[in-house]
């Protein structure tokens, strides 16, 4: 069987596994979001905290407690880290220095989980399980539950109350991260993935020396690493490391595990505004570009000419031989088309356009099917964009869901859009004006500018990937990067939290025969459309000077 055979047949068994958890998911999403029903560890939970997860927030609560929330995490994740030498667990490491310290507590509070440091170099038991796994839980319910207020928005109408921030935060970790992480660890042990608390031993000779390895409890971060679309690893290496991803079938499951909660939410979405049509047509956009993306991405790694390649079969550079260019390519698509940052291969070594198929995938918004919750609250905003524009070409008040989007809405909708661009654009410029963020780049002319401004790319966008040439471990790169990721995450949520309190209170709004129907394919296009554009227009100058100079130049 040829590898391009195997690549679309795995991707095929990708979509049926999808497909077989969209429903079941989606709708149990939708029934705990809805419930008003607490269970008791849940009120034990609420006693601790001091909150009453039945008292109802308009925008501006709602958006306080998500602040509040994250800035104590952010100073409880940096303070373990800085403790890290005197702390049981930590295997004999050192305290993490105070700039990469407050990189990665912002880093993992954002659900970018961009890492600067060497997971099995740097950080012990009690950091990896104590700090980074449990934001992997809490970071990711914090996306859900602003996803779950603006559908709320959609779906209530006279009042500005968006449900309750710590209800939704709780019930998104309780009853639907956790239990799908305890069976999802359970199959990762049975792949192969480590699981303990082993200390620092050799494992053998390494080029006249002995390797040295810590074990770790691997597959419980693994999995929520995935699910929650976090992407930190254990190892440096991440889920290209034999540890945290062992074999090919592990490797499909991985994939599997960053696709199904933010596919499964279109579904939660039409449940909860009573129109499942409107959740399969977001779904059919968002699978639109992932399966573009995804050809792409194969086509440009399998088809790159030159004797090298063609001996190899593709581009194998940087590539695992345990899964090959289809797998690696598969996954590199569902990491950048989400806010996961998770690798299982070099993404500096892919092609010139390959790397330009992995930064669009972010420069896109991460919504195709994005981050848990990001993912749809990402799209969401486009939609009223497309609309918007729908509007425009007709001549008619805009309207989405029965509600009117107007000057207050689109304002909203726009400060979104370009917060991201901003950031990205913004910070990269600052770095190749000046000496020293230059001096940290591996190569230099085009693939040199793309590391930059990837780096800067995933860490607006909340992914967390690495091109990995660049060193980030400086001062200037830990600060900024690390500025970037709490802007670009945080931010928006303003918007979007004002925008659904905005939609709540309005009426609904009848449909007439000059209602754009936005549950029709001919929507989709549009708004597949609106999306490519408004991207392309943004950063196609940045990328021309990055990976499609680089791409035409080989």
């Amino acid at each position: 069987m040829s590898p391009e055979i195997a690549g679309v047949l795995q991707l095929l068994a990708l979509i049926a596994a999808l497909a077989l958890a969209y429903r079941p998911l989606g709708d149990y999403m939708a029934s705990v979001y809805s419930s008003e029903k607490h269970y008791k560890p849940e009120k034990w939970i609420y006693k601790a905290i001091g909150a009453n997860p039945s008292a109802e927030m308009r925008w501006p609560a709602y958006l306080r407690a998500v602040l509040a929330f994250s800035a104590v995490s952010v100073l409880f994740l940096y303070l373990l880290q800085r403790l890290q030498g005197i702390l049981p667990g930590s295997l004999g490491f050192v305290s993490i220095d105070p700039d990469q310290a407050f990189n990665t507590a912002a880093s993992f509070v954002a659900n970018t989980n961009w890492q600067s440091y060497y997971g099995e170099q740097a950080m012990g038991h009690v950091v990896q399980t104590g700090g980074l796994a449990v934001q992997n839980f809490v970071s990711a319910a914090v996306g859900m539950a602003v996803a779950v207020a603006l559908v709320r928005g959609f779906a209530r109408s006279r009042t500005g109350e968006l449900g309750n921030f710590w209800s939704d935060l709780v019930r998104g970790t309780v009853r639907i991260l956790l239990p799908i992480s305890v069976i999802g660890a359970v199959v990762l042990v049975a792949c192969g993935v480590i699981q303990n608390f082993a200390g620092i031993h050799e494992v053998g000779q390494f080029m006249g020396g002995t390797q040295q390895w810590n074990g770790g409890a691997v597959a419980s971060q693994e999995v929520i690493k995935e699910l929650g679309t976090n992407g930190g690893g254990y190892f440096n290496a991440n889920s290209a490391h034999p540890f945290e991803n062992p074999t090919p079938l592990s490797n499909l499951f991985e994939i599997f595990l960053i696709l199904v909660i933010p596919f499964a939410m279109t579904r939660t979405f039409g449940r909860m505004v009573g129109n499942l049509r409107q959740g399969y047509a977001i779904l059919a956009t968002m699978a639109t570009i992932w399966i573009g993306f995804t050809a792409l991405m194969m086509w440009t790694e399998f088809a790159h000419h030159g004797p090298a390649f063609d001996v190899a079969g593709g581009a194998m550079e940087g590539k695992e031989t345990r899964y090959g260019i289809a797998a690696s390519s598969i996954f590199s698509v569902a990491t950048t088309l989400t806010s996961t940052g998770a690798v299982n291969s070099f993404h500096s070594s892919y092609t010139g356009l390959g790397g330009g198929i992995q930064l669009l995938g972010m420069q896109l918004g991460e919504i195709a099917p994005g981050g848990v919750g990001s993912g749809l609250y990402g799209m969401l905003i486009m939609a009223i964009i497309a609309v918007f524009i729908a509007g425009l070409m007709v001549g008619r008040t805009p309207e989405y869901l029965g509600k009117k989007i107007g000057t207050r809405e689109i304002k909203f909708a726009a400060c979104y859009i370009l917060i991201t661009p901003a950031l990205v654009l913004g910070f990269t410029a600052a770095a190749m004006a000046l000496d020293t963020p230059a001096n940290s780049m591996t190569n230099s002319g085009a693939h040199g500018f793309s590391e930059i401004l990837y780096a800067y790319t995933s860490g607006a966008n909340n992914n967390g990937s690495a091109f990995a040439g660049l060193n980030a471990d400086t001062q200037w790169f830990n600060s900024t990067i690390g500025i970037a990721m709490l802007l670009g995450r945080f931010l928006p949520m303003v918007f979007v939290l004002a925008l659904a309190g905005s939609l709540a209170e309005q009426k609904p709004v009848p449909e007439t025969a000059g209602t754009l129907r936005t549950d029709k394919p001919l929507y989709a296009g549009l708004l597949v459309g609106t999306i490519l554009i408004v991207t392309g227009l943004t950063y196609f100058p940045a990328l021309a000077l990055g990976p499609l100079a680089e791409g035409l130049a080989s």
